[in-house]
């Protein structure tokens, strides 16, 4: 049979098939043997093989090919991988400009990740209903550096419900996964999407200002839409650092989508922008076409992959 993994937890996976009955199933015991170095070798959103045994669970015996998927550093000095989903059509980076505060580097390093696996990305800043008029305009600052890259973003609020009855028909139909730090109300905002699901929400942190973790694994919820069909939203873990793998150097600025669009002007192919004459990137953010504070995310990056 093939089905659709909705949660990994430990060694066991919550498998649905094409009818709508799920399974838990294990892992063949000698997959994990393949020279595979990611973490997780299944992870929500993989379509698998897999057969239901006697007693009612399933094995799982291969994993079909992927589409693409979002995967991170297992922790920070490791060389092993962790894909946090597979097969996704919307990246929805989850922000908040109050309790906890988003930084731009760390929603880069997410678009950017994107942009490599080719999965499309918008940024969500919920908690608009903290906004005073500072934080209004902090946020149309913010969206405008985002907008002027190429993508969407929305101001919502999962307490209110601002902005969430648009959110709905942005992702309905498709396989959508909600990403971010602890805190910024990934889980409430699927609530608000669809108040059946009773999501468990988690508070901020009194003495770290800093959101507390509350979802413990990732979870794919199928959810009927907008009437196109089955959507499938992905909840995940808090993030607290994004850390990237499998970048060079020399392709870094092609995940910039901004910078992409001049690249041909650049003296040097293998032009970093950092120190080289002749640099059409340098020259954008000099005259304004790329944002200053994307440059300089650019240029963190840029150094970590260095390290």
């Amino acid at each position: 049979m093939q089905g659709l993994v909705l949660r990994t937890t430990g060694s066991w996976y919550r498998v649905m098939a094409a009818d709508g009955t799920v399974t838990d199933c294990r892992l063949r015991g000698n997959y994990r043997l393949r020279g595979n170095k990611q973490t997780n070798p299944v992870a929500v959103g993989d379509s698998v093989e897999y057969a239901v045994q006697d007693d009612g669970t399933g094995v799982i015996a291969d994993v079909c090919e992927r589409r693409n998927y979002i995967v991170r550093k297992a922790t920070k000095l490791s060389k092993q991988t962790h894909v946090i989903a597979a097969n996704i059509d919307l990246l929805c980076i989850v922000a908040s400009l109050g309790l906890p505060r988003t930084s731009t580097g760390f929603i880069d390093r997410l678009l950017v990740t994107a942009e490599a696996y080719h999965i499309p990305a918008m940024v969500l800043f919920n908690k608009c209903d903290l906004y005073d008029d500072e934080l209004w305009q902090i946020h149309h600052d913010v969206a405008a550096i985002y907008q002027s890259a190429g993508y969407e973003v929305a101001a919502v609020s999962a307490l209110t419900g601002y902005g969430i009855d648009e959110l709905r028909h942005v992702l309905a139909g498709g396989t959508v996964l909600f990403t971010g730090h602890s805190g910024v109300g990934k889980s409430a905002l699927l609530n608000a999407i669809s108040p059946d699901l009773h999501l468990r929400v988690g508070e901020i942190s009194d003495w770290s200002l800093k959101g507390k973790h509350t979802t413990t694994f990732a979870e794919i919820f199928p959810l009927p839409l907008g009437g196109t069909g089955t959507s499938y939203l992905i909840d995940t873990p808090g993030i607290k650092e994004f850390g990237m793998v499998d970048f060079g150097r020399d392709e870094l600025s092609h995940f910039f989508p901004e910078m992409r669009a001049v690249l041909h002007g650049c003296r040097f192919a293998n032009c970093t922008h950092t120190h080289e004459p002749d640099c059409a990137v340098k020259q954008a953010v000099a005259d304004g076409t790329i944002h200053e504070e994307r440059y300089h995310n650019y240029l963190n990056i840029l150094e970590s992959i260095e390290e």
